[in-house]
């Protein structure tokens, strides 16, 4: 078999098995997104093998894609009106939320006698949020009122604060490993992340609203946002930015200078199903369950602290600002996903400290493993409670009704 025709086969066998279980765990009142992440572990090299590891890493593109239109969707929601009526709360609660992560994680296992270097780099990585699954749960059940919009507004703030969070911790770690004195440079380095990014983002939608005052098409106007969103990823990667953040940029800044966004967003939807699917599933394929079996105490304090700390976080923040009530209750638990940044951020951490490498590498992928399994259910449950998610009633049967 060819490699083209491969590539064919795998993405077919995805999409027909990720449908199949997008539908099966409807059954037992779970998101689609969770059958995808269900369907991709199955057909792995953990279970079938029918898409080998190679081939996992070989779809590093389709992931750079997804995550782009995911991004750009988040950032879409960033309108300044918006800003205006609720002020600074989203910011307060993102750093609230992801130091909350932070010191949980790091205190935790510091007190329990790990060692403080190791402790201080997965605080930090328990800051980072992964949208993308609760993305898809807001949009499956089509969620709207006060918590949906802010934990859009949190979730892409978060990312900024995970990056200067781990800034900071890299910089006191690195100091502790070499004994000198913190560099001023690495601390400014997350600041330079972030504000390139933002550059980014907001030169190519200045871009976007020029050119489409000349291309009203639905097809021209698809074309012209794949190509601005794949161009953000690669000046982000060949600057040194955040490819998620300028994504976020670009729709953020787009939705204030366009008046006409919302055509954008529909052609996205219409776009992006089939691509979320294929992320997703081999997302579940890149899992290794084996590594689940060392995951050992530390991954245990990880898994339930961080999602301790980003609960109190939310509902401290929320407090200060004095956010609705079913806000400070029900914003924590849709944050626990985590994923795309987190693992960015292990191979930074994996360079500073090589000899805690192979224990960092393990927690983040079990930890990233259990997280994505029950994330989105615990989200959906979450926006449930909070009257967000109206679900449909079920039809009383004849006999009920005699």
């Amino acid at each position: 078999m060819t490699v083209s025709n491969t590539i064919l086969f795998d993405i077919g066998i995805i999409m027909v098995t990720g449908l199949l279980f997008g539908r099966l765990v409807k059954l037992f009142k779970m998101p689609n997104v969770t059958g995808y992440l269900i369907a991709g572990l199955l057909l792995g090299p953990s279970v079938f093998n029918l898409i080998p590891a190679d081939m996992v890493s070989n779809f590093s593109v389709a992931s750079d894609m997804a995550l782009g239109f995911i991004a750009f969707s988040i950032g879409s929601e960033f309108k300044l009106n918006y800003f205006k009526q609720v002020g600074i709360t989203p910011i307060v609660i993102a750093i609230a939320e992801s130091f909350g992560a932070v010191i949980f994680v790091m205190l935790t296992c510091i007190l329990l006698g790990f060692d403080p270097m190791l402790s201080i780099l997965l605080g930090a990585i328990a800051a980072a949020t992964a949208p993308a699954q609760t993305i898809m749960v807001i949009n499956q059940y089509k969620a709207k009122g006060s918590l949906t919009s802010m934990l859009m507004s949190v979730v892409a703030l978060d990312d900024a604060v995970a990056l200067i969070a781990f800034g900071f911790a890299a910089t006191i770690v690195k100091s502790m490993e070499s004994h000198q004195g913190i560099s001023i440079l690495s601390i400014f380095s997350p600041f330079y992340e972030i504000i390139i990014s933002f550059v980014i983002g907001a030169i190519l939608a200045i871009f976007i609203a020029l050119l489409a005052k000349y291309f009203k098409k639905p097809s021209n106007r698809l074309c012209m946002l794949v190509g601005f969103i794949f161009l953000s990823i690669w000046l982000s990667n060949l600057l040194g930015g955040s490819a998620l953040l300028s994504c976020m940029s670009l729709g953020g800044v787009l939705v204030n200078i366009f008046h006409d966004i919302e055509s954008f967003i529909k052609i996205s939807d219409s776009f992006t199903p089939p691509l979320f699917m294929l992320f997703f599933a081999m997302s579940g394929a890149g899992f290794d369950l084996s590594a689940i079996q060392s995951i050992g105490l530390i991954g245990v304090i990880y898994i339930i602290m961080r999602v301790v700390g980003k609960m109190f976080g939310a509902w401290l923040g929320g407090k200060i600002q004095k956010a609705e009530p079913k806000i400070c209750k029900y914003l924590g638990p849709t944050l626990m996903p985590q994923a795309g940044v987190a693992l960015g951020l292990v191979l930074v951490a994996e360079s500073i400290v090589p000899q805690f490498a192979a224990q960092i590498r393990t927690v983040i992928l079990c930890s990233t493993f259990v997280y994505s399994i029950l994330g989105p259910s615990v989200a959906k449950a979450a926006l449930v409670k909070a009257g967000e998610i109206i679900l449909p009633k079920r039809k009383k049967s004849a006999s009920s009704q005699v």
